[in-house]
């Protein structure tokens, strides 16, 4: 894919010192990190590396390193397939289905101020709303696994707290003796994950507040006294929330494909941005309400990079998360006897070990070739520095 004329790296170096310094009543230091890997990220600062083709010895010019920080646009595509590669061992031959389950709007604002709780939470509930309901045997009667990814966004870079889970279409008899097949198109009854997960959900959210776990600030302060808590806790019973489930999709490479749409996104790609003028921003969004329809939307350059920045997680927050089968602890138990009760032989993960001197599906490919890049030196900043200026030119990214 060719690099898009603009990125966020340049808005950022557009912004400069002046954005920090008009935004010192809510930046924070994590913000001020993310900024400035984004900023060094694929430059001279942060050092660089030579690499040469396995096959044919081709040499680009030197390649700048990556920022590696998970608020990246140009750092998620090699994370993306790591992760990608190592999930083709464990999905399923069997189609697979997608669930979102996304918080109330009226919920933000706390979100906003108690991230690492309430995203928490998102993931917990969501989750436990899954394996309650697919253990019941009015619906399915079976144990599953799945993966979910929360996601804090929408198309124009507002808050929008959810969680995206991806769950193969069925799942372990409660006695584990064999595979059990949905009995419903989408899955699991969507009116009853909606009651389930709102039940869950508030129930954590209450508990939180009586163990003295949640901030208030600003215009929830009065949130604080119990009696407000409980009066503002029985408005989220008004509506329904909203947990969307889509038909089941095709089997295990169709679904690898698909989760390639979802693991390890940023706010925004790169290749949404469309321009900058006159500290306006201007980028592309999809319009759901309107069937997808592709739109513009124009931005302050520092109203931009503030909604950008509300998408910053937690330091350590664990973003992508398995659950039922798929779970850490009970993976290598229970994965190789799904594949036994499918009639399938699970993909041995010692294969690519044949050849340790190429990957399985390497990330960077030659391009006079298409053989195999390999790391033959790595040059730290002040290497870079001590190299010809005519030598740097054109370096690649």
């Amino acid at each position: 894919m060719n690099r898009p004329p603009l990125e966020v790296a340049d808005l950022v170096r557009a912004a400069g010192r002046a954005f920090i310094e008009r935004s010192r009543r809510w930046i924070t230091w994590q913000h001020l990190t993310v900024l400035r890997a984004i900023a060094r990220c694929r430059t001279a600062a942060l050092g660089g590396h030579l690499d040469e083709c396995t096959d044919c010895g081709y040499r680009p010019a030197i390649s700048y390193n990556s920022c590696r920080n998970r608020h990246c646009p140009k750092c998620q595509a090699n994370a993306r397939a790591r992760w990608l590669q190592a999930r083709r061992q464990e999905l399923l031959p069997t189609r697979y289905v997608h669930v979102v389950f996304t918080l109330p709007h009226e919920l933000a604002p706390l979100a906003l101020q108690n991230k690492k709780i309430l995203y928490h939470l998102l993931l917990q509930t969501s989750a436990a709303t899954l394996l309650e309901v697919a253990r019941d045997p009015k619906h399915l009667g079976a144990e599953i696994g799945f993966f979910s990814v929360l996601h804090t966004w929408n198309q124009k870079l507002e808050h929008h707290p959810h969680v995206h889970c991806v769950v193969p279409a069925g799942g372990l008899s409660l006695d584990s003796t064999h595979w059990i097949q949905p009995r419903y198109p989408f899955f699991l009854p969507v009116k009853v994950l909606r009651r389930v997960f709102r039940g869950k959900f508030v129930s954590a959210l209450k508990r939180n507040f009586r163990q003295g776990k949640l901030g208030f600030h600003g215009n929830l302060k009065p949130l604080a006294h119990p009696k407000a808590f409980s009066a503002w806790i029985r408005t989220l019973f008004r509506n329904d929330w909203h947990v969307y489930s889509k038909r089941p999709f095709g089997g295990a490479e169709h679904a690898l494909c698909y989760l390639g749409h979802y693991t390890h996104r940023v706010a925004i790609s790169n290749h949404r941005l469309v321009s900058l003028a006159d500290n306006q921003v201007t980028f592309r969004w999809r319009d759901s309400a309107h069937h997808n329809e592709h739109k513009l939307m124009t931005l302050s350059l520092d109203e931009f990079l503030r909604r950008f920045l509300l998408h910053t997680l937690p330091k350590g927050f664990v973003r992508i998360r398995h659950f039922g089968f798929l779970a850490n602890r009970r993976r290598a138990t229970l994965l190789p006897l799904c594949f036994r009760l499918l009639d399938a032989v699970q993909p041995s993960q010692s294969e690519p070990e044949a050849s340790p001197s190429k990957e399985l599906n390497p990330l960077w490919l030659c391009p006079q070739c298409g053989g195999p890049m390999v790391v033959i030196e790595r040059l730290t900043a002040a290497q870079l520095q001590l190299r010809s200026p005519p030598f740097l030119i054109g370096a690649a990214a």
